[in-house]
């Protein structure tokens, strides 16, 4: 297996590298303290057209292949995991139900200005009661004659309050089929549609540059014009998009490892104890070997899974096994990462100490560690 980057996907790495070291790298931290989700930034990449990676150009974004965006994204997680976290939300299931599944008009309507960088994307799944459960998800859409009408709420959604964000792409359901199973349709809502309304920006552990909301929707139509593909489909839409998802959190977990690991290694090799640079103890050589073989072994997990969907070949498992095992890795690193640190890593002052504090829901979000481990479990034929 050879995950070299070609001459186009270098060039994009190289790209938004400089721009996380210029831009992002000055005002992460801040940005995290206040609590704020830093739009300027993501105009920034859009403007050079990084929010439209994994769009083909004819729909305004750059085509790239799914190898390349996941190098761009770890590079931008390990500078600012908050922002990083909003990009990929944006480009994965922001973007892609409309890509996959929209039609042309859709597309050129709703799709272009999120790959031209001019809108941020979001798509509303979670509610109160349903998170891995998808299938217990209350909100509706009841068919009317000249559309549909959603009521119902979500829970925890990225990018749709930002002064940004176009609105959201909702998960509702739609009926029964015969058996009784629930039927799922997916819903294009823009911001300013009436009934539809969003709660205060979320306070979490972590991404606290991320913007993420409660959404509310009371009695809000929507035309047949904005229906994502069929409208009992929208449940397949979403499972689909979600596996091009996990492979993103799992290159975000990389990025968030390969961050704390770098602030690590600095701070022993110049912090001194007994004389002598940490870094010379034994000790502290064992945790920096360990986190970085771990981390390696996750890359070429997260690598291989984004090279089979390049392919055209199946990789849902290797997407739930990548983002499993990237995820974990993530919050072990920036664990020791913190323990390397001692008291100064403790100290919310201290940029480790904001990567230690994103990790953690790298194992939460686009499908908890238990749920990929159900779906690597099925996928061997259990």
């Amino acid at each position: 297996m050879d995950f070299t980057l070609n001459e186009f996907e270098g060039e994009l790495l190289d790209l938004g590298r400089t721009y996380a070291e210029r831009e992002i790298a000055p005002v992460a931290a801040q940005a995290w303290h206040e609590e704020r989700c830093p739009t300027e930034l993501l105009r920034g990449l859009g403007e050079l057209g990084l929010l439209g990676t994994l769009v083909p150009e004819k729909w305004g974004g750059i085509g790239s292949s799914t190898v390349g965006y996941v190098a761009l994204l770890e590079a931008l997680g390990s500078v600012d995991p908050s922002v990083a976290s909003a990009w990929q939300a944006h480009s994965t299931i922001g973007s892609m139900p409309l890509l996959l599944f929209g039609n042309d008009e859709q597309r050129e309507r709703w799709l272009r200005p999120l790959a031209e960088g001019r809108k941020l994307g979001a798509f509303g799944l979670t509610e109160p009661g349903a998170g891995s459960d998808v299938r217990s998800l209350r909100t509706r859409a009841e068919r009317v004659s000249d559309g549909w009408v959603l009521t119902g709420q979500k829970a925890f959604i990225s990018n749709a309050g930002t002064d940004m964000s176009f609105g959201v792409t909702v998960l509702a359901r739609t009926g029964e089929d015969a058996s009784g199973k629930p039927r799922f349709g997916s819903f294009i809502v823009p911001k300013d549609t009436e009934g539809f309304t969003m709660g205060p920006k979320l306070r979490g552990i972590g991404w606290k540059g991320l913007d993420t909301r409660d959404l509310f929707f009371d009695g809000v139509w929507v035309p047949d014009s904005q229906v994502v593909g069929e409208p009992g489909g929208g449940l397949g839409q979403f499972l689909s998009a979600l596996e091009v998802g996990r492979i993103s959190i799992a290159a975000l977990s990389l990025g968030t490892a390969s961050g704390a690991m770098r602030l690590a290694l600095a701070y022993a090799k110049q912090h001194e104890q007994f004389g002598t640079p940490i870094a010379s103890f034994q000790a502290i050589q064992f945790k920096l070997a360990d986190m970085a073989t771990e981390i390696e072994a996750a890359r070429w997990l997260t690598y291989y899974a984004a090279s089979l969907r390049d392919a055209g070949k199946p990789f849902k498992k290797e997407a739930a096994m990548a983002k499993l095992k990237a995820s974990q890795v993530a919050t072990a690193v920036v664990t020791e990462a913190v323990q390397i640190f001692g008291g100064a890593g403790y100290m919310l002052e201290s940029d480790v100490a904001r990567f230690y504090c994103d990790a953690k829901v790298l194992e939460i979000g686009e499908g908890t560690n238990e749920i990929q481990r159900l779906v690597i479990a099925r996928e061997l034929g259990c």
